[in-house]
């Protein structure tokens, strides 16, 4: 019985166990680690930030992740050697023949000074619960949302809260004084795809918010409320930041980082194999060029399961990555729009863009489902 150790129960993680569970590989036991309890959409989150969404509704309990050969684990991951493929948990010492790390992640908000003091985010079940609470007090005023830190997770996102955040405040009748103002660093808001990042910039503007693209916020004074940018100071009476984003500490301390850009694990971008023999990493923890986002780690699930077959075959690979995904982008008043990304299939990234409309809304909560039904029984 040969054994496949997976770090990391999220869109990558599960795909992979998925599709490991109906191997043709001979004996093979998967077994899937995570710290939590349960598995959430990150979309979810605006629910929770705009629609009064409990967090318990979203939460899918991993007790429902139930498939032939594989056995999920809530553990902490302590220490990893990826010389010898071993992990250690708070709870037990595992040696796989195969090792996946797909432990996504984390936010840095300490990065920014000032942030922890004086700003919000909405990354987080707790952040996004949090600013619920300080929305529901707020009667107008500056708004300041920023991107903090590239990359981080779900490019779309910070648009979409931020579009979300008007029909909010629109609805309660405090939109007509309340300025917002979106800042990121990047050029555009989806540089692969600039009909995409059209429509959305369009869509900002239309609601009256103000958009200010290659500029990103240094630091917060939470004494005076103010952001510091190159170009000077702006004021906010509430700030809600995209947090810098990082590997966590313990993919960071095994050196699975030596190599990669920006601190991520190195990865070959076509197989997701790390340069230790038996180590894959995928998901948003692997440098791999596409953006961090749940639908491309779920792509690299696909070779990740057929490398680890070729590979206890003894075969080799055929699988590519291809980075490819679908990203639906919420604009508010019901209706999504859609990306069709494939960055790495022909000699250029492609991204064709799909309009708002309230049939695509029901496409993506039928993928949402589809999932579901995918990962989890019952």
């Amino acid at each position: 019985m040969r054994t496949v150790l997976i770090l990391g129960a999220g869109f990558g993680g599960l795909e992979l166990a998925t599709r490991l569970s109906g191997s043709p590989a001979g004996d093979l036991r998967v077994v899937v680690i995570d710290r939590n309890d349960s598995f959430t959409f990150g979309f979810a989150k605006l629910d929770i930030l705009f629609r009064d969404t409990p967090p318990e509704a979203v939460r899918v309990p991993y007790t429902r992740f139930a498939h032939p050969h594989v056995e999920f684990r809530q553990e902490e991951v302590t220490a990893i050697d990826p010389r010898t493929r071993r992990v250690r948990t708070d709870r037990a010492v595992h040696d796989p023949d195969v090792l996946v790390v797909a432990l996504g992640a984390d936010y840095d908000p300490g990065a920014t000074p000032g942030f922890v003091e004086d700003g919000y985010e909405y990354y987080s079940i707790d952040g996004a619960r949090r600013l619920r609470e300080r929305l529901a007090g707020f009667d107008g005023g500056s708004v300041l949302v920023a991107v903090l830190s590239v990359p981080f997770k779900c490019p779309p996102a910070p648009y979409e809260g931020t579009m979300l955040l008007h029909e909010q405040l629109d609805r309660r009748g405090v939109r007509d004084r309340t300025e917002i103002r979106f800042v990121s660093p990047m050029e555009s808001p989806i540089p692969v795809s600039p009909d995409t990042s059209a429509a959305i910039v369009e869509a900002l503007a239309r609601r009256g918010i103000e958009y200010s693209s290659g500029l990103r916020v240094q630091a917060l004074d939470p004494s005076r409320h103010v952001a510091t940018t190159r170009d000077g100071e702006l004021s906010y009476d509430l700030f809600i930041g995209i947090p810098k984003h990082r590997v966590p500490a313990v993919v960071e301390a095994s050196g699975l980082t030596d190599g990669g850009t920006d601190g991520w694990v190195a990865v070959d971008p076509h197989t997701l194999r790390t340069p230790y023999p038996g180590v894959y990493a995928l998901g948003d923890c692997a440098d791999a060029p596409v953006p961090r986002a749940g639908v491309f780690a779920e792509d690299a699930a696909r070779t990740v399961a057929a490398g680890i077959e070729a590979e206890l075959r003894g075969a080799v690979p055929s699988e590519r990555y291809r980075g490819r995904g679908t990203c639906h982008i919420e604009f508010g008043d019901g209706l999504v729009g859609k990306v069709e990304a494939d960055f790495l299939s022909g000699p250029a990234p492609e991204a064709p863009f799909s309009p708002p409309s309230a049939e695509l809304a029901r496409e993506k909560a039928a993928a949402a489902e589809a999932r579901l039904r995918r990962w989890f029984t019952g």
